[in-house]
């Protein structure tokens, strides 16, 4: 079954394993987690837990953050996610999630929000590659072809110039480098979506890594 857990991405450093070798890891603090609720495939047609992290101002919180933080007694909570696929029931409403739910060696899917880079040319947001410089080209960065003649108008899908970054990204097959139960840390080889102090969703892989 399927396990996880809410965290904060603290920023990156490297260490070396048994071998010498360097690796680069992501730091996640991930101070206990509240289950806020479950949910049963009776109930609600599909097994999860529901998950608070960080908690709000009790003046910041409307009424019904309140009360449902209140079921699990507990202060209403700044992240809230679901973990799907989890046999709800070994959780109970207000129990404490912590990192030592996973393992040295484990492996990971990580989701949070990309950085945001704002408008952004077709060059840098698709990685498409540009025109000559010289020469009289008049075609540098410039999308390309919007299909002038046939079809006469611009095809839905074109990749064009616009915002870029600030998606919900997941990355798979993360290793678990070390667990850190005493400070709740969880170190993560390679670099996990988002920008320093942001929020993340550690949960377990869905594929099965090579």
């Amino acid at each position: 079954m399927t396990k996880g857990i809410l965290g904060r991405k603290i920023g990156m450093t490297q260490l070396f394993n048994e071998n010498g070798e360097l690796l680069p890891v992501t730091v996640i603090e991930a101070e206990p987690n509240v289950v806020l609720q479950t949910k049963t495939s009776e109930a609600d047609g599909y097994e999860a837990i529901q998950l608070g992290f960080i908690d709000k101002k009790e003046n910041r919180a409307n009424k019904p953050e309140q009360g449902h933080a209140d079921k699990a007694s507990s202060a209403p909570k700044r992240y809230v996610r679901e973990i799907r696929e989890v046999n709800s029931g070994d959780y109970e409403v207000g129990q404490e999630v912590k990192v030592d739910t996973f393992t040295d060696g484990e492996i990971v899917d990580i989701t949070g929000t990309s950085k945001g880079k704002g408008f952004q040319g077709a060059i840098k947001r698709h990685n498409q590659s540009r025109g000559p410089m010289t020469h009289g080209s008049r075609y540098h960065r410039r999308p390309g072809a919007m299909g002038p003649i046939d079809p006469n108008h611009v095809l839905k899908g074109k990749k064009l110039p616009g915002r870029m970054g600030g998606k919900t990204v997941t990355v798979q097959n993360l290793e678990v480098v070390k667990v850190d139960p005493e400070r709740n840390l969880l170190l993560i080889k390679g670099n996990v979506p988002g920008a320093k102090k942001s929020y993340v969703t550690v949960k377990s892989a869905v594929k099965t890594a090579k």
